[in-house]
């Protein structure tokens, strides 16, 4: 196949920038829908995060050719290419509910990052919970815990006074306090110190010299006889 013309170069290097950008791409075959149904259908992918554009399948085929995906196959037919910016699945969720009224519409698979998709892929794409809905999910899934921990938290005070008050009962009330925790009362003065001695009492107190001795008779001196 000849290279593109210099002015369709410029829709080969658009096309292959988005599919190497985009999260994601879902081809479609849009035979038989008018201008006002395209327009609503570009709406509601654009609200689920995705955007509509329609290629020529020999540009497609160069741009895909440059990047080596295998999804020639697809392009067959009117082609249509809804790029996925956020969400796959809101995506490929907002083309099937507008092909269910739209008969025109189908979706021949794509592409989510490298890997080639089928129209089976993008029909089970489109039973996956959407991005946002994820999101509820995983807040939910967090927030449980956290609230189950805060009633925990409020309940531990009460739950531990009903605990030892229960153990209170089933022990018959509050046990008295042993013995050696009882108060001793403090020893008065008196019996603290003895009271200072002075050297007077000290004096007095000590024994004299001849306290418990008998005493001495002395015999009288002989008295002086006369000369005569």
């Amino acid at each position: 196949m000849d290279n593109p013309r210099p002015q369709k170069v410029a829709v080969v290097d658009e096309v292959r920038e988005r599919l190497s950008s985009a999260n994601g791409a879902l081809l479609t075959e849009y035979r038989g829908l008018g201008v006002g149904e395209l327009a609503r259908l570009r709406r509601s992918l654009r609200d689920a995060g995705g955007e509509y554009k329609i290629y020529k399948n020999t540009l497609v085929r160069f741009a895909v050719r440059d990047l080596g995906l295998d999804i020639e196959a697809l392009l067959v037919g009117p082609t249509a290419i809804a790029f996925v910016e956020t969400d796959a699945a809101g995506v490929a969720k907002a083309l099937r509910d507008f092909a269910r009224t739209n008969p025109g519409l189908v979706i021949k698979g794509g592409l989510l990052g490298a890997k080639v998709l089928t129209a089976t892929d993008a029909s089970a794409l489109a039973d996956l919970p959407s991005r946002d809905q994820l999101l509820a999910q995983l807040a939910g899934t967090i927030a449980a815990p956290l609230q189950s921990f805060a009633g925990l938290l409020q309940a531990l005070p009460r739950n531990l006074a009903y605990g030892l008050q229960a153990l209170i009962d089933k022990q018959g009330g509050v046990p008295d306090a042993p013995p050696e925790l009882a108060t001793v009362e403090a020893p008065t003065q008196d019996a603290q110190t003895p009271e200072a001695s002075t050297p007077e009492a000290e004096a007095d107190a000590a024994p004299s010299p001849d306290a418990g001795e008998a005493p001495v008779e002395t015999e009288p001196a002989p008295e002086p006889q006369e000369e005569q």
